[in-house]
């Protein structure tokens, strides 16, 4: 055994890495361990200290070849450290975070409630990479909880390189298949309120396809399939609808069949992709909106603001039409967990990122949950065919017609030159560089570079050895400006770092 656990894989929002390299059974199996540990940890200093006997967990997978290995690996974990364990096998994310708000039978939870969840999956990532992401007490971990995770996990690798791991009893596993009680719930909150709707569903053979189609039946719409059956192989295309390139087949398939939109999910459903009518993708500060709109509307007869977050990589015109309208639009970082504890802090209804995750606090319970977004948006798109005929999606996007929006740069750097990249940068962001007036520079998440029409944008990637960069002007000519000054210059900053280090 090596003196120090691989905890290469711990990030800010969760563990993911590539298989078996960052991640495998070793790392997920004392990951799971020092979670046991932080959760007795976090309910002693709240004064109600337990035993792990009394602690019971959900574990679940997507479709990833190694997912099971891995949760074999977490299961056993947690099991060993004396707590017990709902085997809920593949699922949604969205259907792991649900487990911990589920009714389930006292014969599987054996006197027990359900203390948090642990899913394993890399969501949008390629199929080399796989992940844990954790939840307890009803939220996801922290970036600073997941440090806390860590050092716990490390701790436990170093009490059994000793042959000394506090095991005080082997907890029990139980399986239960949640998908049922799941649907019954989502569908509880909506009318079959889609007659005449039809809809492509492009699963991308990850983990949408055991539930979302049939539920988008249920609320009767016509539903085309593409690619519900789960493959870890992912052979159609990549699961990520937030790259348009994995768009191809849904958009050709919305226009075919003559369909009102498409929705299309990632690895993990939580996060949506949305093509219009016309077979052209809506990105996610767009289809932010859409919802944001039909949220003040709705609240707006009880004489209530709601608030509304989002993060750094959206429009201008998202944060504008919001306030305009009669909402609070709140911008934070990147990241579901940041988002998530962000609204929390200001009470917000709503919240999304460019990526696709979409978080309802109205009407649901704050997590990001792509199967449930699609829900809110046939309910939407219901209700305005119902009062025109001839709606169409993008119908409620003018907004955004008023400026020109780049697609997402992804810019290839080493994560250990990023923040040298960053910092550099910084000493060289002018008016002359753009040839444009700065009115602000916003270092909540990277850079946001505001000018008088628009804004540049660079910031890491949580989980890729990537920059993502975006940029938005009032024409086309002047975006990229913007663009092609911003890359070159971080272009000419990666060169210089990498040569230095050789």
């Amino acid at each position: 055994m090596e003196n120090c656990l691989n905890t290469s894989a711990f990030g800010k929002n969760d563990i993911r890495g590539i298989f078996p390299k960052e991640v495998n059974s070793e790392v997920f199996l004392y990951a799971a361990m020092g979670y046991v540990k932080w959760v007795l940890n976090r309910f002693k200093e709240n004064g109600m200290p337990k035993r792990p006997e009394e602690l019971c967990f959900c574990v679940c997978m997507d479709a990833r070849l190694h997912s099971r290995e891995l949760k074999d690996a977490v299961i056993k974990g947690i099991t060993l450290y004396g707590a017990n364990v709902v085997d809920i096998g593949l699922a949604p994310t969205p259907m792991g975070y649900f487990s911990e708000f589920a009714k389930m039978p006292n014969d599987i939870l054996k006197g027990c409630k359900i203390n948090g969840a642990l899913i394993i999956t890399a969501s949008h990532n390629p199929s080399e990479y796989n992940g844990l992401k954790m939840t307890f007490n009803k939220g996801s971990l922290s970036e600073a909880d997941i440090k806390e995770v860590k050092a716990a996990a490390q701790s436990v690798y170093e009490l059994a390189k000793e042959g000394r791991l506090p095991i005080t009893q082997k907890g029990f596993i139980e399986e239960f298949n949640l998908v049922e009680t799941y649907a019954e719930k989502l569908l509880d909150g909506f009318s079959r309120c889609a007659d005449g709707l039809k809809i492509v569903v492009d699963s991308a053979n990850a983990t949408a396809g055991i539930v979302a189609p049939n539920i988008y039946r249920e609320m009767g719409a016509e539903i085309v399939e593409l690619y519900s059956n789960p493959d870890g192989n992912f052979p159609n295309h990549h699961p990520n609808p937030s790259d348009e390139s994995t768009l191809d087949d849904i958009k050709k398939a919305v226009v075919e069949n003559g369909a009102d939109f498409g929705i299309a999910f990632d690895g993990d459903s939580d996060r949506i992709g949305l093509v219009d009518s016309d077979g052209k993708m809506v990105t996610g500060d767009k289809l932010l909106l859409i919802y944001a709109l039909d949220l003040i509307n709705a609240l707006k007869i009880r004489g209530e603001k709601p608030t509304v977050v989002s993060e750094v990589k959206c429009s201008q015109v998202l944060y504008d039409t919001i306030n305009k309208e009669g909402g609070n639009a709140v911008m934070y970082k990147t990241g579901h967990g940041y988002i998530k504890s962000k609204m929390k802090e200001t009470g917000a209804l709503l919240a999304g990122e460019m990526s696709g995750h979409i978080f309802f606090k109205d009407r649901y319970y704050g997590f990001d949950d792509a199967i449930y977004a699609g829900m809110r948006l046939v309910e939407i798109v219901s209700k305005n065919k119902k009062e025109n005929p001839n709606f169409k999606v993008q119908d409620l996007l003018e907004p955004f017609n008023k400026v020109f929006i780049s697609n997402e740069v992804r810019f290839k750097c080493p994560n250990e030159f990023k923040q040298e990249v960053l910092d550099k940068l910084n000493s060289k962001v002018c008016d002359e560089l753009f040839n444009s007036k700065i009115k602000d520079i916003v270092t909540l998440d990277g850079l946001r570079i505001i000018f008088e029409d628009g804004f540049a944008l660079i910031r890491k990637s949580n989980t890729e050895p990537v920059f993502t960069m975006r940029f938005e002007a009032n024409t086309k000519d002047k975006c990229e400006c913007y663009q092609n000054a911003l890359v070159n210059t971080v272009d000419e900053l990666v060169k210089e770092i990498s040569a230095q280090s050789v």
